[in-house]
């Protein structure tokens, strides 16, 4: 009994330390909210490849909670609320709407001054996807169609722009509903074609690819620029069936905090995510597409951490950005 004794109480002490430790690590995790896209969308699938690639690169460190979101401008909009480790992604654009109180961000919300960038991810790559039995081969075969556009989303409002730029006014009927119905219509001969806008290789595109013959549409150049985007090129073969390059427009998108995070947990995160983009690659085409010299297409001034990760890096940063 004495011996039993014995043990009993040098183990004890053992487990206090043991809890001890345990909680301390968890005290050290740096927990990290991270506002990103519908659930359906290609960029919910790249915010939980991030989060995954930052637990993996930060040993457990840094932990990514992955939020849903209505879009972008939603993303922004809460930064007038959200406090603490807050990151989101949206188009560059859409921050500066913000910070200049413009449109959507008339509230003007003075927190919108202190967001900061971090790194850029895959642009938004306008499709326009048909059926080949609807014999639409050009943008002008639209007319007198029927397509789904996405109801209130950034692809929804491209169409709908490009439509009304090029010639297309009023003579094609738009279906303005959730996008996730556009497969399914698509396959049972409801509509003609849909438009999204989102980063290839599209997770809905490969689906419709996959049950029906699709065509892309493609853009010229003079039409793009008359856009105002930037030109992208979606390679052939990225979708089942697509056997030729497709030149369309594209969005920058990019990642983005407030001055609210440490400046040690934005210079791990952007560290992280760069370390570990390589490897993320392997998995998802559409991270090879994304280069650390397109930093300047986020604009708004880098959050001090990441300013510290490009400048160990050698990356020339715009004056605008520091």
């Amino acid at each position: 009994m004495k011996h039993l004794k014995f043990k009993v109480s040098i183990l004890i002490p053992m487990i206090g330390i043991f809890f001890l430790i345990w909680s301390q690590a968890l005290c050290a995790q740096t927990r990290v909210t991270y506002k990103s896209a519908k659930s359906s969308s290609s960029y919910y699938q790249m915010a939980v490849q991030i989060a995954e690639a930052i637990k993996k690169g930060s040993q457990s460190q840094i932990i990514l909670t992955i939020e849903e979101s209505q879009g972008s401008v939603q993303n922004v909009k809460e930064v007038a609320k959200r406090k603490g480790n807050y990151v989101f992604t949206t188009p560059p654009s859409l921050v500066k709407m913000a910070m200049a109180g413009k449109k959507m961000f008339a509230d003007k919300s003075p927190n919108y001054q202190n967001i900061r960038s971090l790194f850029v991810i895959p642009s938004l790559t306008m499709h326009f996807v048909v059926r080949e039995k609807s014999g639409i081969k050009t943008f002008a075969d639209l007319e007198g169609k029927t397509i789904l556009i996405g109801k209130g989303s950034f692809g929804a409002r491209e169409a709908k722009k490009y439509i009304d730029m090029f010639g297309l006014a009023n003579r094609v009927k738009l279906v303005d509903t959730e996008i996730n119905n556009a497969v399914p219509a698509l396959k049972n001969g409801q509509i003609d074609g849909f438009a999204t806008a989102g980063s290839y290789p599209a997770p809905n595109i490969i689906e419709a690819s996959a049950s029906s013959k699709i065509r892309l549409l493609g853009f010229s150049d003079e039409q793009i620029k008359q856009s105002k985007r930037t030109k992208l090129t979606i390679p052939a073969n990225t979708y089942s069936g697509v056997t030729q390059d497709t030149d369309t427009m594209s969005l920058s998108v990019g990642a983005y905090t407030t001055t609210s995070m440490d400046n040690e947990t934005a210079y791990q995160i952007v560290k992280t995510f760069w370390d570990q983009k390589q490897g993320m690659a392997k998995s998802n085409l559409w991270w090879d597409a994304v280069r650390i010299e397109n930093l300047d297409k986020l604009e708004t001034k880098l959050h001090p951490g990441a300013l510290r990760y490009y400048g160990e890096r050698g990356v020339i940063v715009p004056d605008n950005m520091k």
